[in-house]
């Protein structure tokens, strides 16, 4: 088992989801944490709950993220309170699924401004410190729908493809033995995003023999913490399919029409 006792490392979307499940297991690791989330709440919850398992340290900051303002502040914040920071996972997200042109321009901006311009902020403060430190790894939780875009999402999948470009241009610019940069696509997972992205459950329903879980994604990233690696795709099916799409994308629109209009 991998141990974690010498790395701190910042989770953003703490409180839910893949970001919780990071924290639970990263805390089991005995890595130190510092943990941001829009809920004040429910990070001193979760705080309360994680200091139970560890005498490691755990530190929140409750921060909305979506404001590029409170974005900046809170990582300015953080890279005060810590000399040393090896690991950021940039987890924080939101989906809308609706038709292109039924989907609100509030919904649009909400989607772009936590997807990526909150990304983008952090890096701002996060990619000085790291390049000073000489150290550390970056990973931004992006999609398969950045690659392969689907009726629905037209705007999310936008968001998640303005985060894989932007990820893969910071890594030409930033990468070096010590400093890695990585993106996660992923395709559907079990977690309260769909709160939003699909309150009646349909699609949930339609996708749920397919679906991973928090945990799943979660120890996919922890085994792949601070080792040199591009992206990770999960499922690995879905991965070969949005390859296929790459290079048949007619073809492969055909075939998979059906999967594609589950939403």
């Amino acid at each position: 088992m991998k141990n974690f006792s010498n790395k701190t490392i910042i989770i953003t979307g703490a409180t839910s989801g893949i970001g919780q499940a990071l924290a639970f297991k990263l805390t089991q690791l005995e890595a130190n944490l510092i943990l941001i989330s829009r809920s004040e709440e429910k990070l001193n919850q979760l705080h309360e709950q994680l200091s139970k398992k560890t005498s490691n340290q755990i530190h929140v900051y409750a921060a909305d993220l979506s404001n590029r303002t409170a974005c900046q502040t809170v990582f300015k914040k953080v890279i005060r309170n810590h000399s040393q920071i090896d690991g950021l996972i940039n987890n924080a997200g939101l989906g809308i699924f609706e038709s292109a042109h039924l989907t609100q321009t509030n919904d649009i901006d909400r989607m772009f401004k936590l997807n990526v311009y909150a990304v983008i902020e952090s890096l701002k403060v996060m990619i000085p410190f790291f390049q000073t430190q000489t150290f550390g790894h970056i990973i931004n939780i992006g999609s398969m729908a950045g690659k392969m875009a689907t009726p629905k999402a037209a705007a999310y999948s936008a968001t998640k493809s303005a985060l894989i470009a932007y990820t893969n241009a910071v890594r030409l610019e930033i990468e070096t033995k010590d400093l890695l940069i990585t993106t996660v696509n992923l395709g559907p997972v079990k977690t309260n995003f769909f709160k939003q992205a699909d309150p009646d459950g349909g699609y949930q329903k339609s996708v749920a023999r397919y679906m991973l879980t928090a945990d799943q994604v979660a120890n996919a990233i922890i085994k792949n913490l601070f080792k040199r690696k591009r992206e990770i795709n999960l499922p690995w099916w879905m991965a070969i399919g949005a390859k296929l799409h790459h290079q048949f994308p007619t073809l492969m629109e055909k075939l998979l029409n059906q999967q594609f209009n589950k939403k």
